[in-house]
């Protein structure tokens, strides 16, 4: 069969390093993390911070808050007393397995910081798995995935009321579950994102009421708002998940995470150039006023190595847990331990504050370390001009000196129409700068082509990318013309094409800090050496330039017809509203200029002549000015010579004198 002839297509040559791949990234160790020390309707809380430095100056701070909760039954999602209420009514009404929700702003940098512990993309994201045990439709999935988002689109104050069909995808092959699926049933994804999506203080603050303590104490009142939303990247995530012992749905434990992870450029701070000291205080503005009360363990992580060998710390931790030294992959990792419970077992009201402090003596630059480079790079970015066609380009970086798998998802909104045949993995050498004409073929793929305004375009390949090799993939894409009402308020500003989701399979642990599977705490990463470590990466979200009309158009022709309105108003309005009264002037001017002069000279003469007689009657008696008044009542207003009140003649003197 053509694997350009059907919606899912694709070769059935399955190699087993992708067969290795796609069964390791499935979590068989997740029922082991079911088996804890929670009893009966027991739940536990637990706060952790860690903070590494980075290198061009940079500080990363990530901090996880993690309830845990041995609900027993299913019926037991109603009583909760850490865990927030509107978690367990979710799981219980919607019947989600496993829940994930992410808001960052920014883009991480993988190529100066490393790997994330938590990975992210711009703007909003959100993928959930539900149950399949009331043999559940495509559509009834649809129904309750659509009712989910816009439930948590009111919890956290997002735009997550936009997710739809439109933007929503069923993955096949790259996401796999975090919680041990029972045999023999079968179980629905579903993902989308929205990188529009802004991340501010109105999400900040429902997602910290969450938390048992709030923001009133523990590591969740150094989040601040101002100091947060002012770093290079923040990100908010929230996870959920269900995990039952031995596949019984009458012994499980709900676990929920929530992490926010921050990157600090200290270069923006009011610091010297001499130097790059900082602070809790320096970072959020205040330092710790103690611990949650409800907290299991509340602990603080600083690494010492890499780019912390730099940096003495004030104070030092305390000798109980002085350093912990993690081996994984063969690299190693050691970070020093601060307890909150030991800081504060003395009573008393104090700010708990560290500080990171370099040498003085010495050159800075010498002191910088320079960053080992991650064996996994990814970037992603637009080829072509105009706003008819282009095409997407994304680059895959191979540093390690062994092949990997690799598996790319796509997502293509329905506003861009892709061609599947023009899609093509090209390959070269990393000392190489031009790509030339040999190609990776495709171990797996797997397509499923959008439709207008209702669906988009799903795009999952698989290769094995040789080492010290960087590959390209490229596919041709069309650029639709939108109704005019499909446009946003900034149409101008482009329309976005959502990130791309990387993953592969690491053989060693460097630039690696990802939680494994079975873990719950950061702690859980020490020494935690595995075969291989699934990596999940995010390339940059595009913006592309669709055909857009010019909207000024009508507002160009709303001023005009407003402008011709405002000047015909006036006069039309002055004549319908006004009388005409017509006048006859009672003398004549005289149109020779010499007899102009003349007139004027004479009729000034008149005019003063006028004015010293009026002058000598006004000691006249009331009589003459009586006789005066009677003269002028005994006047009829027919005969000429009658005037108005303003002193002009009447119209109709006017007509009898014509």
């Amino acid at each position: 069969m053509s694997q350009f002839g059907s919606a899912t297509a694709g070769p059935r040559l399955c190699p087993c390093s992708i067969a290795l791949f796609l069964v390791a990234i499935i979590p068989l160790a997740v029922a082991g993390s079911a088996k804890s020390s929670l009893g009966r309707d027991d739940e536990r809380f637990y706060e952790e911070l860690v903070v590494r430095p980075l290198s061009g100056d940079h500080v990363n701070t990530y901090f996880q808050f993690t309830t845990r909760w041995h609900f027993g039954q299913k019926d037991n999602l109603y009583h909760t007393q850490l865990t927030p209420r509107v978690i367990a009514e979710l799981l219980q009404q919607f019947d989600v397995k496993e829940l994930h929700i992410g808001l960052t702003q920014g883009l991480w940098r993988y190529e100066t910081w490393g790997y994330p512990i938590v990975e992210a993309t711009s703007g909003a994201e959100m993928w959930a798995w539900f149950s399949g045990d009331h043999n559940l439709t495509d559509s009834e999935v649809n129904s309750q995935w659509s009712q989910l988002a816009n439930v948590f689109s009111g919890v956290l104050c997002a735009s997550l009321n936009f997710v739809d069909k439109t933007n929503s995808i069923s993955p096949r092959h790259l996401l796999r579950p975090q919680f041990m699926p029972a045999a023999n049933r079968k179980n629905f994804v579903r993902y989308s994102a929205l990188p529009r999506e802004i991340v501010c203080t109105e999400n900040l603050t429902p997602w910290k009421k969450l938390l048992p303590c709030g923001s009133a104490s523990g590591f969740a009142s150094l989040l601040n708002s101002g100091h947060v939303h002012n770093t290079k990247y923040h990100s908010l995530g929230l996870k959920v998940r269900t995990l039952c012992e031995d596949n019984s749905e009458k012994n499980c434990i709900v676990e929920l995470t929530q992490t926010a992870n921050l990157v600090y450029d200290l270069r923006l701070f009011e610091l010297s150039s001499s130097n790059s000291d900082f602070s809790l205080r320096r970072l959020f503005g205040m330092g710790l006023n103690g611990y949650c009360e409800l907290a299991e363990s509340s602990k603080m992580y600083v690494q010492r190595n890499e780019q912390g060998e730099r940096y003495q710390l004030v104070p030092p931790p305390s000798p109980e847990n002085d350093e912990v030294r993690s081996t994984r992959g063969g690299h190693t990792a050691i970070y020093g331990v601060y307890d909150m419970h030991e800081q504060f077992k003395d009573h008393g009201e104090r700010l708990f504050n560290v500080a990171w402090l370099s040498p003085k003596s010495e050159n800075r630059r010498r002191n910088s370390v320079k960053p080992t480079p991650p064996p996994l790079t990814v970037h992603r970015y637009l080829l072509g001009h105009g706003q008819e066609r282009g095409r997407i380009a994304t680059e895959i970086t191979n540093s390690h000196y062994d092949a990997l798998p690799i598996l790319v998802q796509e997502v293509i909104p329905w506003y861009v129409h892709g061609y599947l045949h023009t899609l093509s993995v090209r390959r070269k050498p990393q000392r190489v700068n031009e790509y030339g004409r040999q190609r990776i073929p495709f171990k797996l793929l797997h397509y499923k082509p959008g439709k207008q305004r209702e669906l988009p375009s799903h795009l999952e390949i698989g290769f094995l990318l040789p080492g010290q090799t960087s590959a390209l993939i490229t596919i041709d894409v069309d650029y639709l013309l939108l109704k005019w009402l499909e446009y946003p308020p900034d149409a101008n500003h482009g329309h976005y094409i959502g990130s791309a989701l990387v993953s592969s399979q690491l053989p060693m642990g460097r630039n690696y800090t990802a939680l494994p599977v079975e873990g719950y705490l950061f702690q859980d990463s020490f020494n935690a050496t595995r075969p291989s470590y699934v990596l999940s990466m995010h390339t940059e979200a595009l913006i592309v330039s669709l055909p857009t009309p010019d909207f000024s158009m009508p507002y160009n022709v709303i001023c005009l017809a407003c402008t011709v309105v405002a000047l015909a108003f006036g006069p039309i309005h002055s004549v319908a509203t006004k009388m005409i009264i017509v006048g006859k002037p009672t003398t004549t001017t005289p149109k020779n200029f010499i007899k102009k002069l003349l007139n004027k000279v004479f009729r000034r003469g008149q005019a003063a002549a006028e004015e010293a007689g009026a002058a000598d009657g006004e000691g006249a008696g009331e009589g003459s000015g009586e006789r005066a008044a009677g003269d002028g009542l005994l006047r009829e207003p027919g005969l000429p010579g009658s005037r108005n009140s303003d002193g002009q003649p009447l119209l109709e003197d006017l007509e009898e004198n014509d």
